[in-house]
């Protein structure tokens, strides 16, 4: 089990207090879901969701690439 987990509703990781997700749970991430890019999608999409209700006053286009925008993207 990773350290590197959210905290929130401030959505900075638990194990470096970097925002989450961080680069450490981003490397994780792409490894548990290797050969299921759209599940992973789907599950950080989930976060989107509850990131956008917790911060409010951050712009949309800010968490969609912070909880997205990353996936499709090689190291």
């Amino acid at each position: 089990m990773t350290t590197h987990g959210p905290v929130m509703p401030v959505w900075s990781c638990g194990g470096c207090d970097l925002p989450w997700p961080c680069p450490t749970r981003k490397r994780e991430l792409r490894a548990e879901y290797d050969r299921a890019p759209v599940s992973l999608a789907l599950y950080l999409g989930a976060y989107l969701v509850q990131a956008t209700e917790d911060m409010p006053w951050t712009p949309a286009g800010v968490l969609h690439r912070r909880f997205l925008g990353w996936t499709r993207q090689a190291d």
